[in-house]
């Protein structure tokens, strides 16, 4: 399934039906009058949030939704019928945006949760509705109101708990795989991860944990440089950031530096969510430069880092007691 997550679509509510002029002229109604029915409301336009899906793939290809017109008045004060409103099925997750002015109108975060987004116009008054003492049989009727019409981008920022970053090759699709049953596309080459992938990683008390690996960050991100640009949204709602790092690297501190800068320049809120800093890849220094590398890494962050190999399957044990740990405070 392809990953789509922005989307910017015309909605259009359904227009109100006119009202009607219409007179009672049965034979054996004398004062008969007028009896020209309303016309129906427009039908809106809803988003409900819908946890099966993942991806706004279904709004690609399409530029313009529009709902159901109402329908006009009828004779013997009979109204028109209601125009049907169109509901359309977004991810949970999901940000509506006025696309011109950025004004956030909506955010969809629980299953079945709904958004009316384009309200349909009113009917129209048929002509029973004039009836006075002044005039007996008036002709006057009212055109039904014109639904909204709205320009909305709508975003998908992913529901995951733990957000897993860091820079390409780091080994975070390597990470997720080991710890859930995701099946990431992993090679040793930079931005072998294209769109975020999904794991659901379980608690000791049984309890499904959602974890997120993001692609790859590199600096500039923050400034639509690369694939991290276009992901850095996804990790706004997680609770916990796991900070990947590659053993192996010539410049680790760099390393951890560019990252940071990029969450700093995106958004300054996100740098003070909990973070995890874990030194992957063990397995390719020695012991000697293993150690020399998590004191740097402790001096420069005040922080406790977690040394792992995760294609060994090797510590991941304690990282997992400090990820519970955290999310449980």
């Amino acid at each position: 399934m392809q990953f789509i997550d922005q989307a910017r679509i015309t909605f259009k509510a359904g227009n109100g039906g006119e009202g009607i002029v219409a007179f009672r002229r049965e034979k054996y109604v004398p004062a008969g009058g007028p009896s020209g029915g309303d016309g129906g409301k427009g039908g809106n336009v809803v988003l409900q949030a819908d946890s099966n899906l993942q991806t706004l793939l279904d709004f690609k290809f399409k530029q313009l939704i529009c709902a159901e017109n109402g329908y006009r008045g009828g004779p013997n004060k009979c109204s028109g019928a209601f125009g049907n409103d169109v509901v359309l099925k977004v991810p949970c997750g999901t940000e509506v945006r006025h696309f011109q002015t950025g004004i956030i109108l909506g955010d969809l975060t629980k299953n079945g949760e709904t958004l009316i987004v384009a309200y349909g116009g009113r009917g129209g008054l048929g002509n029973a509705h004039y009836l006075s003492n002044r005039n007996r049989a008036p002709e006057k009727f009212t055109e039904g109101q014109e639904g909204e019409e709205w320009e909305l981008q709508l975003e998908l920022k992913l529901l995951a708990e733990v957000g897993i970053i860091g820079l390409p090759n780091a080994g975070k699709s390597t990470l997720i795989s080991v710890l859930s049953a995701a099946r990431p596309k992993i090679a040793n080459y930079p931005f072998t991860t294209l769109i975020p992938n999904l794991g659901v990683v379980r608690k000791p008390s049984g309890d499904g944990t959602l974890f997120a690996d993001i692609p790859g960050l590199i600096e500039g991100a923050a400034k639509g440089i690369g694939l991290g640009h276009d992901f850095l949204r996804h990790i706004q709602r997680t609770k916990l950031l796991i900070h990947v790092l590659d053993a192996s690297s010539p410049d680790i501190l760099q390393d951890l530096n560019v990252i940071e800068r990029e969450l700093f320049a995106y958004e300054k809120s996100l740098l003070r969510k909990p973070r995890i800093l874990v030194l992957n890849k063990k397995e390719l220094v020695s012991n000697n430069r293993q150690n020399e590398i998590l004191q740097m890494l402790q001096k420069k962050s005040q922080k406790q880092v977690f040394s792992i190999s995760a294609v060994m399957n090797d510590g991941l044990s304690l990282l997992l007691e400090k990820i519970w740990e955290e999310l449980d405070n």
